[in-house]
């Protein structure tokens, strides 16, 4: 390991770039989603591309905005999935970019000993590690969501990595 590699930087920096990433690949799905499609729901039990965008700020708000930078915790979560819907598509997708931006800058910010305090979040005990974990994952798996609607709905290859030889095998 170099000598000087600094844990902290590096999973802050890794955290960013995979967030980084599903921001892309949501933006490449909603540019093939139609406005009747954003808010397509396959049956009752599951959400549009638009309502998963709705959870999204409201999970990141609450874990990062608030659980780590300390802003009042105003998440309504059940106003995430009303349907039909109470927001435009504008104000969904410019707050998401908005709120996850944003939390990208609060965890490049974040000091060490940030990273190991302990806080309650949503009623789970978790350090600011943990924080960020959740949210990388949990946005990563409602992007494949998103990513998964926008196939359905369009018979459209995404092109998450074009260009890339995913045959590659490792060294």
């Amino acid at each position: 390991m170099e000598e000087n590699f600094d844990f902290a930087d590096e999973f802050k920096g890794q955290a960013c770039l995979r967030m980084g990433e599903c921001l892309e690949k949501i933006r490449v799905c909603l540019e093939l989603l139609d406005e009747g499609s954003f808010w397509y729901r396959p049956n009752p039990s599951s959400n549009s591309a638009g309502h998963l965008l709705r959870h999204l700020s409201g999970n990141i708000r609450q874990y990062i905005l608030s659980g780590l930078r300390g802003d009042t915790d105003v998440r309504q979560r059940d106003k995430e999935f009303i349907y039909p819907p109470d927001h435009s598509r504008a104000e969904v997708e410019s707050d998401f970019f908005e709120t996850a931006e944003t939390a990208m800058k609060v965890i490049r910010a974040l000091s060490d000993e940030a990273l190991w305090r302990q806080k309650t979040v949503q009623g789970f005990q978790l350090t600011g590690l943990g924080i960020i974990l959740h949210v990388v994952e949990h946005l990563s798996y409602h992007t494949g969501q998103i990513a998964y609607l926008t196939k359905l709905k369009t018979d459209s290859d995404l092109g998450f990595y074009r260009g890339i030889d995913l045959n590659t095998t490792n060294d």
